[in-house]
């Protein structure tokens, strides 16, 4: 059978009727009276005879109608209709322009808040993608390439903020893997990136961690004269040494006084699991004070210009910096690696039920096997034993003496 030419293509001219010139294998160009060049495919499918487009000439040259050709001939062989594919194809990638990478990170935010994440880490990570959207947020999420995602990262190593690029790289992997969960993208352009990434040096937050220091710390608490409070707050951090976040948080519903027990739910804690802190005796008593000045709320500790939202994070910062301690020396996040320090340094204590207490994770899979107990009497009497401590530092008697000798 006859084949065109590219010159028969350009040359063919229009005629007061549409006409093809024929290719081969069902390949044909159809010229029309206004003159435009439609490349055309007939091809039969179950039984039925079909006509398949390809474009117009020149946009569509005869090359690439042959290549189109032959690769529908491929489906026909694979007993698939072309016709069928090309829209498929067709709604696929409208589907994948539809679905941009704010749309799905969006998405995946608000599923993220219906499943309890806290409100602190949600806005940490609103934060870092609103850094991201100017970039590719417009893009669909299946189109992203690393290195557009690097690009993200660079820009945030670019200030100096070598943490949050890391974080970065973690929300822009949760994303794509809820696209990919979804069926909007196939892959996670970020996955190979953390080798690309500026490793940030480890942070050591300041925290008093010696008898007399933390007596002193005490005793600036006692004279503070700043919202009552933030005083109990300050107070409170230090006998209980939960997370920051966990204690500006805390709800009333959550306090169970006639069992001496503090039942806080997983969605509030850093690793997803909840946990119990024995109140000690002198912890009861202050909320009682405290009672009085918010027990009619949702929180223990509301914020000032809300009674419907907890506490700033920065609130017990402020009160430590008004006492005269500067970031350097203690940090809200310090009461725990004070107690923490001091309390092994007793030896009286098993550190498991320390590490416990202080609600982290046992990173050894193996030690975190024989490491399931709970220790709660244990920890019982050692929040008790911690507060009445903490009173005897504070009033400058007797303090914590180190047990050297322990193995």
């Amino acid at each position: 059978m006859r084949k065109l030419f590219a010159t028969t293509v350009t040359s063919a001219r229009p005629r007061e009727r549409e006409y093809k010139l024929t290719d081969g294998a069902g390949l044909y160009l159809l010229v029309k009276p206004n003159g435009r060049k439609l490349w055309r495919l007939n091809y039969a499918y179950l039984g039925k005879q079909r006509t398949l487009s390809f474009g117009a000439w020149p946009d569509v040259g005869l090359a690439d109608a042959r290549e189109r050709r032959d690769e529908a001939r491929k489906l026909i062989a694979a007993g698939l209709d072309p016709s069928h594919e090309a829209k498929l194809a067709e709604a696929r990638a409208m589907l994948s322009e539809e679905n941009s990478f704010k749309l799905v990170a969006e998405e995946w935010v608000a599923k993220q808040e219906r499943e309890g994440m806290s409100e602190v880490t949600l806005s940490k990570i609103r934060w870092l993608l609103a850094k991201a959207y100017p970039r590719i947020g417009s893009r669909p999420v299946a189109k992203i390439t690393p290195q557009e995602a690097l690009a993200v990262l660079r820009s945030i190593e670019a200030t100096g903020r070598y943490e949050s690029a890391r974080r970065m790289r973690s929300v822009l992997g949760r994303v794509f893997r809820y696209a990919i969960a979804t069926t909007r993208a196939e892959m996670d352009p970020s996955r190979d990136l953390r080798g690309a990434l500026t490793v940030p040096k480890a942070k050591h937050l300041a925290a008093i961690t010696t008898p007399k220091g933390a007596g002193e710390l005490m005793r600036a608490i006692e004279g503070y004269t700043g919202h009552a409070i933030t005083l109990f707050g300050l107070r409170l951090s230090a006998h209980l040494f939960v997370r920051p976040g966990e204690l500006r948080q805390a709800e009333w519903s959550e306090f169970d006084f006639d069992r001496s027990v503090w039942n806080i739910p997983e969605q509030k804690m850093k690793m997803r699991r909840p946990h119990r802190v024995p109140l000690s005796t002198q912890v009861i008593a202050l909320f009682e004070q405290l009672w009085e000045l918010t027990g009619t709320g949702k929180y223990c500790f509301p914020s000032f210009r809300s009674p419907l939202r907890p506490m700033s994070e920065n609130t017990v910062n402020a009160a430590l910096r008004a006492l005269g301690f500067s970031q350097e020396e203690m940090t809200a996040h310090g009461f725990r690696a004070m107690a923490a320090t001091l309390l092994n340094e007793t030896g009286k204590f098993n550190p498991d039920a320390i590490e416990r207490q202080l609600a982290h994770m046992e990173t050894n899979a193996i030690r975190r096997a024989y490491t399931r107990g709970e220790y709660w009497d244990e920890r019982v009497r050692m929040m008790q034993y911690w507060s009445d401590q903490l009173d005897e530092m504070r009033d400058g008697a007797r303090v914590l003496k180190p047990n050297f000798r322990r193995a």
